[in-house]
């Protein structure tokens, strides 16, 4: 990796990754933060091995840590455009944010029994921690986000006045401070829970499986068993990506870390900029798709479904699997095309040298995949994990862990948890809004009412309205998000629970990659020096799966592995597959020689039909996808001859 795209992968995170973009201090401060950190961590796995404390008690220990640790971090801007500079009001806020859950730890036992009655002091308290959340929220993940929660609170305030089913009594602001920030309905809510107890924990894995090397040992493994093939680094970047999407949180952030390698390797075979960049935007997004954390959001899928962990897991094996394949087979035809080689044997690494040297880094994850497969809590998982990552980089030298680099990794996995720890806060404000006015079922009915009844238009718009509202905002967010508000119209239809939250989740993932928004992308083009509007399209035309996939296990829900057979899952996958070489191959004009236009309206109707789960349609898709086939053989050999 040269310097110049190291640089511009670390200017792309700041830029399009606003968890990344903190103050570095120095001095007295630099130690504070980092031994808050520290303490932070340390509370969570004492926790997490001693047992967690009181819900709320234990989410508001959590949120106070996180709350202090952002407005630290994440400071007032300077006078200078881009400029950190913690001012005097940061260190107030950082006070209060943790101050305002320290008044529940003191007054805990004054709140249970008087429940349901807010005191002057609890109100103030409790309007304070709220604004808190929703400026530590515009600081670390953007103000989408906070637009979403201010239209919400405003609308709690604003019931009588709504029309029609919108309409609801209205809420006095004592009301909703006392639901919001004192109940377990609102910000204390299932979010932070999960992120007080599942999520940090991953988190922090995640954080010493990165200090370790392995992202690194990912991309050489990748480039020993893809690097030799056609359009060879960019499979590269299709494997690295998807497997660093099993520890990493961010599709930016995953841009930056493999991108920095792999667009520059692109570029150098013969891709073009925008379709570099957008190879690494499509793979690095999918990662947030991969089993086991997809995101962090499949520990909240597990809370709101009321299913065990594993069962998220398993159900989002399959949809992933076809996920990747559509990306791969983008870019296979893509090189194909340009007749782009693969990179010379000799020129890469072995793998066997490779899984020799550096293949014990990639134990703990075996191990938790294990440990989740038996029965292990998610929780005791990760902390044999954790415990594991450390002894595991011990087996050779130079992957060793020094004492420093062991405490570094617990003030690392604070600092990582801040964005997810804030959406989850954030999204509490808006479960509360409602649970409390009930408007989650009114706007259901409203978009039933508006697609006809209908399953496909209901499927189409609540699509428009994940892709809507996961712009801009965090994977754990724009999942409590939309399957909130979204979810609950597919569930009137009779989709089952899990389908329903599979479809809004993937949607509200697959919107950092279309423009406008398209955060991956744009990081993407950032890298490659590529125009950012072209990087998102030829990035959506790659993750065109992630647009139909949902509807096939909306529609057929075997895909999940829903009373799935053996034999009923194999052929799904199979002519899943069969319609993704279609679709990927129309998109891309090559099949086994270029296309006309008429050719490839011809493969796109036949992928659809092959992948709309009935054997009629399968039958068709299959005829159009052979025939093609053959056609382009022909003239593929007439042109040689």
């Amino acid at each position: 990796m040269d310097e110049k795209h190291q640089k511009l992968a670390k200017e792309a995170l700041k830029k399009y990754d606003k968890e990344s973009n903190t103050a570095e201090h120095t001095g007295f401060l630099a130690h504070f933060v980092t031994a808050l950190a520290i303490t932070f961590s340390v509370f969570q796995l004492y926790t997490a091995v001693f047992g967690v404390l009181d819900a709320q008690l234990q989410r508001a220990v959590h949120l106070g840590f996180g709350l202090a640790l952002v407005f630290l971090l994440y400071p007032t801007r300077g006078h200078h455009a881009g400029e950190l500079k913690t001012r005097a009001e940061d260190y107030v806020f950082a006070f209060l944010g943790a101050a305002a859950p320290g008044y529940i730890l003191i007054e805990y036992q004054k709140l249970v029994l008087r429940s349901g009655t807010v005191t002057e002091l609890d109100f103030v308290v409790g309007l304070v921690g709220l604004l808190l959340v929703i400026e530590a929220t515009r600081r670390v993940v953007g103000l989408p986000m906070v637009i979403v929660v201010l239209l919400f609170l405003g609308y709690a305030f604003a019931g009588p006045y709504m029309p029609g089913v919108l309409a609801h009594r209205g809420l006095t602001p004592q009301q909703l401070v006392g639901h919001l920030f004192y109940t377990t309905e609102g910000i204390f809510g299932i979010p932070l829970g999960v992120s007080s107890t599942f999520i940090f924990l991953f988190i922090l894995f995640g954080a010493y499986l990165e200090s370790t090397g392995l992202g690194r040992f990912f991309i050489d493994l990748a480039n020993a068993v893809a690097g030799w093939a056609a359009g060879g680094p960019a499979k590269v970047a299709v494997i690295s990506s998807g497997l660093m999407g099993t520890v990493s949180g961010s599709s930016v952030a995953n841009v930056a870390g493999t991108g920095s390698f792999t667009i520059p390797m692109m570029k150098k075979l013969g891709y073009d900029k925008e379709f570099a960049g957008a190879v690494e935007a499509a793979a690095s997004t999918g990662g947030q798709l991969m089993p086991p954390v997809m995101g962090a959001a499949a520990f909240l899928m597990a809370e709101f479904v009321g299913i065990p962990y594993l069962d998220v897991v398993k159900a989002a094996i399959i949809p992933a699997v076809l996920y990747f394949a559509g990306v791969w087979l983008g870019v296979h035809f893509e090189a194909k095309r340009k007749n782009l080689k693969g990179i010379p044997r000799s020129e890469l690494p072995k793998a066997g040298k490779i899984l020799r040297e550096r293949g014990h880094l990639a134990i703990p994850l075996i191990v938790i995949i294990y440990l989740l497969v038996t029965g292990y809590t998610p929780m005791r998982a990760a902390l044999f994990a954790i415990v594991l990552s450390i002894c595991a980089s011990f087996l050779r030298k130079s992957t060793r862990m020094k004492p420093i680099e062991i405490v570094k990794g617990l003030e690392a996995g604070a600092k990582n948890v801040l964005g997810v720890l804030v959406a989850c806060a954030s999204a509490g404000i808006i479960i509360g809004v409602v649970t409390k006015t009930g408007v989650g079922l009114k706007l259901a009915s409203a978009l039933l009412d508006f697609a006809g009844g209908l399953m496909l238009p209901t499927l189409f718009f609540t699509m428009i309205t994940a892709l809507l509202l996961g712009m801009g905002v965090p994977t754990t967010a724009n999942y409590v998000i939309t399957s909130t508000i979204a979810a609950p119209a597919l569930l009137q239809l009779g989709v089952p629970m899990l389908a329903a939250h599979m479809f809004v989740f993937y949607f509200g993932i697959i919107a950092d990659v279309p423009p406008p928004v398209a955060l991956a992308a744009y990081a993407g083009s950032a890298i490659s020096g590529g125009n950012p509007l072209q990087t998102g399209i030829n990035a959506s035309k790659l993750a065109i799966a992630a647009f139909i996939i949902p509807y096939i296990f909306v529609l057929s829900p075997v895909i999940l592995m829903m009373n799935a057979t053996p034999l009923s899952m194999a052929l799904a996958l199979f002519t899943a597959l069969c319609g993704m070489i279609a679709l990927s191959s129309s998109l891309i004009g090559h099949l086994a020689a270029d296309m006309t236009l008429p050719e490839r309206i011809l493969l796109f109707l036949g992928g659809l039909m092959m992948i709309y789960p009935e054997g009629a349609t399968d039958i068709a898709g299959l005829c159009i996808l052979g025939g093609s086939l053959f056609v382009q053989l022909r003239r593929q050999k007439a042109a040689k001859g």
